[in-house]
């Protein structure tokens, strides 16, 4: 939709929060698999408050 802010659907937090859960599980498994890489910790963290941040502004 022309002029919405990212984020501001429901459905795409949601599919946020899915990528979000779901790098989550691919990093624990690398990070079992091959040992912990801080850059794959950092930046599932980075995505988990991209995350928090769209859930914020969507209820705002």
């Amino acid at each position: 939709m022309p002029g919405s802010v990212p984020g501001s659907t429901p459905g795409s937090t949601k599919a946020m929060g899915a990528l979000t859960l779901g790098g989550l599980v691919v990093v624990t498994a690398y990070s079992v698999a091959l040992g912990s890489n801080g850059w794959l910790w950092f930046g599932w963290v980075v995505l988990g408050l991209i995350t928090i941040g769209m859930a914020a502004t969507r209820t705002t």
